[in-house]
């Protein structure tokens, strides 16, 4: 399993609940540019239309842009594909007042594109510096170990 990209804010500003993975559909030189590692997450989230899923604000840009449909959007939704009880079960949770679908990282299994996201719950602030602190105090420690050590 190779990871193509993650979306490292993701961890930061969301606490993750419950992750999920789908496949994306995709056009040809779409997949080429994402196998070569050219896809950016950040800022991207997943919708629930006609209880379809769609990705949306990820940017895929074309594979060679001398190459590329004149009328090729890399911004474009793209559609989600999952089994219809996982469906059901998002359109329950999707509904619930605070949960957000946020990707977390492509990649691919068994030579197919696949997403991870998941039902996440926005942080609050203090949340975030608490987090910070605990890290700048392990990193501390580790530092007196070395040094002692």
């Amino acid at each position: 399993m190779k990871v193509l990209a993650k979306n490292k804010k993701a961890y930061y500003k969301y606490e993750i609940l419950e992750k999920f993975e789908a496949g994306i559909v995709l056009i040809g030189q779409e997949v080429k540019s994402i196998k070569s590692g050219r896809i950016n997450l950040a800022g991207s989230y997943v919708v629930l239309k006609d209880n379809e899923l769609y990705l949306i604000g990820c940017h895929v840009p074309p594979y060679q842009p001398k190459n590329a449909p004149p009328d090729y959007n890399p911004e474009r939704s793209r559609k989600l594909l999952l089994k219809k009880s996982e469906i059901k079960y998002l359109i329950g949770k999707s509904k619930q007042k605070g949960l957000t679908l946020v990707p977390l990282r492509v990649y691919t299994r068994r030579r197919k594109i696949k997403i991870e996201f998941a039902i996440a719950k926005g942080k609050k602030k203090f949340d975030k510096r608490e987090l910070i602190k605990k890290r700048e105090t392990k990193r501390e420690m580790r530092r007196e170990l070395k040094e002692r050590g």
